[in-house]
């Protein structure tokens, strides 16, 4: 395994233990004053602390880019960029859900070289490092082989709670529930990416991630034979928001459905940003 691979995964299981250990805690803790938005950043803050502390350990000089923001300023013109969520689907691990997951990328340069997602419920390890293909326990894992969209199991996420997008979105999820096996949305999108590249799904769609929920998992499911872009089937996903990830047929089949709905999102997003600006 890649040293720099190693590092991550040490990270990642470090914040495993600290998220399951709240998840032991979720009744005495959801109850306390603080409400449960402030238990949750508890457990991210903590799982993200010893994430950036284990990094900065071995590669005290990398940058860092996580959800929470920790050591956001520290070295911002290095190459090298570690790509963090460390608590993937903290709504699910509220509420005892358990479909949530760790996600540890390195970026070198803007390109995405490791990463690592890690299920701390199932104890279940995804990592891949470019060029030397993708693993599940250190298994060697592959996207499904399906060839027709209708005989598809597609995943998804349900885009943002104040409803920007719901109308296209609704639109979207009808046609592609016309024309797969089913859908599924179980809330952590970078599980999501990591289940496209292990084969359990055949594809994945989501729009108005961000670069954390999307970066190991993109990786996983190129070094797993798999493509991912953006709704358009272009290489814009890791900014975007957008993403589509599949293997190749598919791809090219989700892209022909959603692709006509590029548009209106784009002009969804605009409508958003204008309304902040009001």
């Amino acid at each position: 395994m890649h040293p720099m691979l190693t590092t991550a995964v040490k990270a990642a299981r470090r914040a495993g233990t600290i998220i399951n250990r709240g998840a032991r805690d979720l009744d005495l803790l959801t109850v306390s004053a603080k409400g449960p938005k402030d238990f949750v950043s508890e457990v991210d803050h903590a799982a993200e602390a010893a994430i950036v502390e284990t990094l900065h350990a071995t590669y005290p000089d990398h940058a860092i880019l996580a959800e929470e923001g920790t050591a956001r300023d520290k070295n911002a013109q290095a190459e090298f960029v570690w790509i963090i969520d460390p608590l993937d689907g903290t709504t699910n691990f509220l509420h005892g859900f358990p479909q949530y997951c760790v996600s540890i990328a390195l970026a070198h340069r803007g390109v995405v070289t490791q990463g690592v997602i890690y299920d701390p419920v199932r104890n279940d390890l995804f990592t891949a490092s470019r060029g030397r293909g993708a693993f599940l326990n250190d298994r060697r894992i592959r996207v499904s082989k399906r060839q027709h969209l209708r005989e598809c199991l597609i995943g998804t996420g349900f885009p943002f709670r104040d409803g920007s997008y719901l109308e296209t979105y609704l639109a979207m999820m009808r046609r592609m529930i016309q024309n797969t096996a089913g859908i599924r949305r179980p809330g952590a999108a970078a599980l999501d990416l990591a289940y496209v590249a292990a084969g359990f799904y055949d594809g994945f769609w989501e729009v108005g991630l961000n670069p954390w929920d999307v970066a190991a998992g993109s990786l996983l499911v190129l070094e797993a034979g798999g493509l991912v872009g953006n709704l358009t089937g272009d290489g814009d996903y890791l900014w975007s928001g957008q993403v589509i990830a599949a293997n190749p047929k598919i791809f090219a089949q989700i892209v022909k459905e959603l692709g006509p709905f590029h548009g209106d999102l784009s002009r969804d997003l605009a409508a958003k940003a204008q309304e902040a600006k009001e």
